[in-house]
């Protein structure tokens, strides 16, 4: 029997806008960062919609959040066996994140001279791996685009 395809997520799909609003650029981010655990992707997308419904979906909510507080998130979305790790892997991502980029994804695109270095600097996040930021870069090609013309 032939594998499943996996399902090829998209920002629109979720109704976010990363060309023009950083907030939906991080929140394509951290759904990103949680596709990039192991987990299935339904129970990403539910810790996700958690994020957002508790407005922890900005890296100072969740660099304020206790590590409890993002347990309990993760948890209720389906993280059973990872959530105090990838709890703390958020905090130290995000802490890089407001350190170096002023907690904006979008400073670190306009930073990058291009999308190879700006996959580099994705990846010296705690937590981004190359898929990780495969999947993420995906919504951003349209910002290295708009530099060419």
């Amino acid at each position: 029997m032939p594998r499943k395809k996996p399902k090829i997520h998209t920002a629109d799909e979720f109704e976010l806008d990363t060309v023009s609003s950083d907030l939906d650029l991080f929140r394509w981010f951290l759904l990103c960062y949680l596709f990039g655990k192991p987990i299935r992707s339904e129970s990403a997308i539910a810790t996700w919609k958690l994020f957002v419904d508790k407005k922890l979906d900005t890296p100072w909510s969740i660099v304020e959040a206790s590590e409890r507080q993002l347990v309990d998130v993760l948890h209720g979305g389906g993280y059973t066996r990872y959530q105090h790790v990838t709890a703390r892997g958020l905090h130290i991502c995000m802490e890089r994140l407001i350190r170096e980029y002023d907690g904006s994804i979008m400073m670190m695109i306009e930073s990058s001279l291009d999308e190879n270095e700006f996959s580099k600097r994705l990846q010296k996040l705690h937590g981004i791996g190359p898929k990780v930021a495969e999947i993420f870069m995906r919504e951003t090609q349209e910002q290295f685009a708009r530099r060419v013309e």
